[in-house]
């Protein structure tokens, strides 16, 4: 059987990471009837410099052809000086928005092996999912500037519907329901309009969800907590600009940005695959790397576009005990390459 998986390798380390992915692909679907069949679609600052822009209509249309997008990084500071609208992030957006993928699945779990990395003295069991809004708020709303008397302003809109509120609030409480049955609701319901409509659509779905323990949190304490006390989180969901925030800062609970995956997702089987960490221009083509947030992202790929549990976990697995057995990149503490830890990985699948 063919999977077919759009592959953007992107910027800065991008095609590094993915590289080292499509070798752990590879081997896990060796001994199964399942192979890939990938297509290359080239978005962001590589597609600015061919094309003038950061996404073309011709890769959306070879995008909503696949089963599954597998993403590197991209952008760098070659473009940071583009008008908002030709930065190369806007292609992430833009993928998301045209595939309708609404809702960011951004797992936090501390292996055992980095448990001497984690930034807390005492860290118990950091297992946490956040769930992030991930086609409106802020980020989408409307925004420009303005010529005033004094000078320029500038504004970008927070504006959310019960409805998009309602579909990533159902993703969250079934996500609760699958693991501990907890969920905590971030907002800024003290302050702003949208978190007050939030705060109140969320309440509404509690209801239906009697077994979940349910919670809201303004983010100002949220992001407190998050260090004062990460284990008693379970699931978080947050709005788009909120949850992005509170996943990079929970990333480092892991000992390095470069180890958390994270899927968008949609009504449907689609999904988009991409460690939460940017491209990291400064270390582009030197080998140093960490390839696992995308390794990782690939086993969340397999597990929620194809239903390859097993195929997924053996990839899990192997992530651990080649941790475990202190195979670690320079941004963990250890001296591997990029190719050395991608080895150590594959030498743990079967």
């Amino acid at each position: 059987m063919k999977l077919k998986v759009g592959l953007v390798r992107g910027d800065g380390i991008g095609p590094e990471i993915i590289e080292s992915t499509l070798k752990v692909l590879d081997k896990v679907l060796k001994d199964t009837d399942k192979s890939i069949d990938y297509q290359e679609l080239i978005a962001g600052g590589v597609s600015l410099d061919k094309y003038g822009v950061p996404l073309t209509d011709d890769t959306i249309v070879q995008a909503k052809q696949c089963d599954a997008i597998l993403l590197g990084a991209v952008g760098g500071p070659k473009w940071d000086n583009l008008e908002g609208h030709l930065r190369p992030e806007r292609a992430l957006l833009g993928l998301r928005k045209e595939l309708n993928l609404f809702a960011n699945i951004r797992p936090v779990k501390l292996f055992e092996a980095l448990r001497h990395r984690c930034l807390l003295k005492e860290a118990g069991n950091i297992d946490i999912v956040i769930v992030r809004e991930l086609t409106g708020g802020i980020y989408f709303g409307k925004r420009g500037r303005e010529m005033t008397e004094n000078g320029q302003v500038a504004f970008d809109t927070e504006t959310y519907s019960e409805m998009e509120i309602e579909r990533i609030g159902r993703v969250a409480f079934d996500y609760a329901m699958l693991r501990r049955k907890k969920l905590t609701s971030i907002d800024k319901a003290n302050v702003l309009e949208s978190s007050r409509l939030w705060r109140e659509t969320m309440h509404k779905l509690a209801k239906e969800y009697g077994e979940v323990e349910y919670s809201d949190m303004l983010v100002d304490n949220a992001a407190m907590q998050l260090i004062r006390n990460p284990m008693q989180f379970d699931v978080i969901v947050a709005s788009n600009m909120f949850g992005d925030i509170l996943s990079d800062e929970a990333s480092q609970l892991t000992g390095s940005i470069g180890l958390l995956p994270s899927s968008s997702l949609g009504q449907g089987k689609m999904g988009l695959y991409e460690p939460i960490h940017g491209s990291a221009p400064d270390i582009a083509g030197k080998n140093m790397a960490n390839p696992v947030a995308t390794i990782l992202s690939a086993a969340m790929m397999l597990e929620y576009s194809f239903g390859m549990q097993e195929e997924a976990d053996e990839i899990v697995k192997a992530v651990e005990k080649a941790l475990s057995t202190g195979m670690l990149t320079k941004d963990l503490g250890g001296d591997l390459s990029s190719d050395q830890m991608t080895k150590a990985i594959l030498d743990n699948i079967a």
